[in-house]
């Protein structure tokens, strides 16, 4: 190879080369424009009635502070998408400040933890806003607009940030139609058992409940106290809460995740999923894909399952000698359990941290239901996600878009079935291969899922004592990661 050519001397202008085509930005049309000013000003009077500078607590409120930049948010998605060629666009995801860590990512994670803490530890400087809400509440529940909590203010804009998403996912995804439906899935849960219901109940003078959560992660549902006042309920509506609760957790979870997986759960019920696919969905790249990740996400959702779990028995066991036995600890177990985990986990650094870490911190590291799902998943369950790997081109759209951070790509490659305990089956890395190498399935039986499925008791004894190698959720081995660099390198020699 000559001189010029090995240190590149060339004079580009003198050679004619030009600078590379740019593409022109899209311009937004006349539509968008409207929903965007709809938007804009919606804020806009939704802070000056928070400060007092515009009186709170009428409807024209309410639909100026919540209405207008919930239509407007629902029409710009609809009409950013509408027109667009089908197919997955992850387009310059990792060069937007905001889906990649950049200075606005971090402005959006530090404005919604600063949400979160006011919600959950200050909620004082949220009483205009609970007050803009206030006629919802009296409409839904018959109280008095004055009785109106921050507990009402933050039930509702979940509810409206998931269905407001839950549009961009149903258009971003509209030629998927698994994704569609468990979209609108998550969005009529939300909106029907997590907010209109529970509300309704206070309108008939019956206890709030939520029926699409229970024990462990809506943990005080089997406290002893919790039972008391149900069962105390007058009507019997509180003792059917309680068997609801109970049938949910101790038979139907495990009947459905045997079928299902716990995708039945986590990504078609649960509201906490239904944040992170709706709303978190820009971010479900930034999830933490590292070995040292895998294994503090192994303990820590275990953990706190432990916890909650010697907690609850606590609880019932002082209960029943009357304090005798424990006395003031189970009440400091609970507390310690509702503040640092129900709420700073799961709120503050759950959600708060989307734009950092990606929309499943809660659900990959603390989630005790998750957990419990998860060993059902991974032992007892019909589910898998098989894979062609003959068809396999390595491109790493499965593993960059899987929001639990399982290396999905390392097991396509090998051709395995996916059989992990924390994949929550939202099918997205099936829709993102070019190739059609994933499928999520139901098979006939959970016993040829894995090697020694036969025998799936004898499989999560053996898992636990391995736990310094495969532990509760199964990873590739060091072996197998050798082994196919090594082919690799092969592939590249006879190339």
């Amino acid at each position: 190879m000559d001189s010029q050519t090995l240190s590149y001397n060339y004079d580009e202008e003198t050679l004619g080369f030009e600078e590379p085509v740019i593409s022109e930005e899209e311009q937004l049309s006349l539509g968008e424009k409207i929903c965007l000013a709809l938007v804009g000003g919606g804020l806009l009077a939704l802070v000056l009635q928070m400060v007092g500078w515009v009186p709170a607590g009428s409807w024209t409120g309410f639909i100026l502070a919540f209405g207008f930049p919930a239509i407007g948010g629902t029409g710009y998605f609809y009409l950013a998408y509408k027109d667009g060629a089908p197919g997955i666009k992850n387009n310059a995801n990792y060069f937007k400040s905001i889906t990649a860590r950049g200075s606005l990512g971090w402005i959006a994670g530090i404005f919604m933890t600063g949400f979160y803490i006011l919600v959950y530890i200050s909620p004082a400087p949220l009483a205009g806003a609970v007050e803009i809400v206030a006629p919802l509440y009296a409409l839904l529940t018959g109280g008095a607009a004055a009785d109106t909590s921050h507990w009402f203010l933050y039930g509702f804009i979940y509810t409206i940030a998931i269905l407001v998403f839950g549009v961009r996912m149903i258009m971003r995804y509209r030629h998927n139609r698994y994704q569609q439906i468990r979209t609108v899935s998550v969005m009529f849960f939300q909106l029907g058992f997590a907010f209109i219901i529970p509300n309704i109940l206070k309108l008939f003078q019956q206890p709030e409940f939520y029926f699409s959560y229970f024990w462990p992660l809506k943990y005080d549902y089997l406290f002893p106290g919790t039972v008391s006042d149900m069962v105390a309920n007058p009507g019997g509506l509180g003792m059917f809460f309680i068997l609801w609760g109970a049938i949910m957790t101790f038979v139907a979870t495990p009947i459905l995740t045997y079928k299902f997986g716990k995708r039945w759960y986590c990504s078609w019920v649960c509201g906490c999923g239904g944040l992170a696919e709706t709303l978190g969905d820009p971010f479900r790249q930034l999830s933490d894909k590292s070995m040292k990740a895998w294994k503090i996400e192994r303990w820590m959702v275990h953990g706190v399952l432990v916890f909650i779990t010697f907690t609850t028995l606590v609880l019932w066991a002082n209960s029943a000698t009357g304090g005798q036995i424990f006395g003031g600890f189970s009440g400091g177990l609970s507390y310690a359990y509702g503040f640092f985990i129900g709420a700073i986990f799961s709120g503050v650094v759950g959600v708060g941290f989307y734009p950092i870490m990606g929309t499943r911190v809660w659900c990959r590291f603390g989630c005790p239901m998750a957990a419990i799902l998860g060993i059902f998943q991974r032992f007892f369950s019909k589910f898998r996600i098989t894979t062609n790997g003959g068809q396999c081109m390595s491109c790493g759209n499965c593993s960059t878009y899987c929001e639990m951070g399982i290396d999905v790509r390392a097991y396509a490659q090998k051709g395995e079935n996916i059989i992990r305990a924390s994949c929550v089956g939202c099918g997205i890395c099936a829709a993102v291969c070019p190739r059609g190498v994933l499928k999520l399935e139901n098979g006939a039986t959970f016993a040829d899922r894995y090697r020694g499925s036969e025998n799936p008791f004898g499989a999560l004894i053996e898992a636990v004592k391995r736990d310094n190698t495969s532990g509760i959720v199964e990873m590739p081995t060091r072996a197998s990661a050798v082994k196919f660099v090594r082919g690799m390198k092969d592939m590249r020699v006879r190339s």
